[in-house]
């Protein structure tokens, strides 16, 4: 991509109008990237499980998956970089074929890279996966584990019936490799609200959550991060389905807190899909918010590294979720 395209894309707003542009616009502020940090690859849609507030509509029969080929130009890429962080998330990002054979390729390059796994837990109990858990441990694979709560009530309840047990259990086995306990094994949890609420205070459930897990199960864990449902995907037929949207869409723009536009993790992330195609964020992947040179869709090998620096970052309605209240912490920051 030559230094004079602009890359564009869609709005996501049917009516044209960008209601989160005209609210930074407001607070004389802008969206803007700056060095890129982390490199977020979503290698597909399929997984074990079918969870209510999954943004990516993934489940067991989803077919997108990322193919080797893929994989080879995403690293590629990727090691002609200073970015030191790569980000693997699906679906269940370890039920594509060659997940470990994405890990292995970037934990050989020169300078050394650290790898995040998002994992869903239960993936490591499921028969065709045993010794996953030391796979990730080997190579020192930070462990990001989405744990919507200590109670099995309320994770049964978003996630399916027997999920809570199974992502105790999967947690034990973890804590067993050494995840959570030793410094090189970071292990840590994400809270999502379970309906049409706005998450409560990080500090606070990070609290509630070690209490809990340690005096019921003896589990440990290293940080909670909380994150705001997005109104996209199946969350958002959920709240059209109990005739919550408009009523969320108001939640979420009244509680806009300006301080937390410069701690949002799209201005030090770029986004990939299973295809190679390039975003902002996972929330813009799914709804289709691309990197364009013109009316043409960009490929991640397409992208001059040195070029993404400064560039406008695409909003829409479903960014007023990122900054609701404290912020979303994908990446662990909030506003105090």
């Amino acid at each position: 991509m030559s230094a004079n395209h602009e890359i564009r894309g869609r709005d996501c707003q049917l009516s044209g109008v960008n209601r989160f542009a005209q609210k930074l616009a407001e607070h004389q502020l802008t969206l803007r990237h700056t060095r890129t940090e982390v490199l977020q690859v979503n290698v597909g849609k399929l997984c074990n499980l079918t969870c209510g507030h999954c943004h990516v509509n993934a489940g067991p029969r989803r077919k997108e998956i990322m193919e080797r080929s893929t994989i080879d130009r995403i690293v590629d890429w990727f090691a002609h970089t200073d970015i030191p962080t790569i980000d693997l998330t699906g679906g269940a990002p370890e039920m594509i074929p060659d997940f470990g054979y994405f890990i292995d390729r970037v934990k050989v390059l020169s300078p050394s890279r650290h790898v995040i796994d998002r994992c869903n837990l239960t993936i490591l109990l499921e028969p065709d996966y045993d010794g996953l858990a030391e796979f990730l441990a080997k190579r020192e694979v930070e462990i990001i584990a989405s744990m919507p709560c200590y109670s099995a009530e309320n994770v049964n309840a978003q996630r399916g019936e027997g999920v809570f047990d199974g992502s105790i259990k999967a947690l034990q086995l973890l804590n067993a490799t050494g995840y959570g306990i030793d410094q090189r094994l970071p292990l840590h949890l994400i809270y999502n609200p379970n309906g049409a609420f706005l998450p409560g205070s990080q500090q606070q459930l990070e609290a509630d959550y070690k209490r809990e897990l340690w005096e019921h199960f003896g589990i440990v864990f290293n940080k909670l991060y909380t994150i705001t449902n997005l109104p996209i995907a199946r969350f958002a037929s959920y709240l059209k389905n109990n005739g919550k949207y408009a009523e969320y869409i108001t939640l979420i723009t009244d509680a806009f807190n300006p301080q937390t536009v410069n701690g949002l993790m799209c201005r030090s992330m770029i986004n990939v899909s299973w295809r190679g195609e390039v975003f902002d964020c996972d929330f813009n992947q799914m709804l289709k918010m691309r990197w364009r040179d013109g009316a043409r869709g960009l490929y991640l090998w397409e992208i001059d590294p040195a070029e993404v620096n400064d560039r406008e970052i695409l909003t829409g309605e479903h960014c007023f979720g990122c900054t609701a209240g404290a912020g979303s912490s994908c990446g662990g920051a909030l506003v105090a």
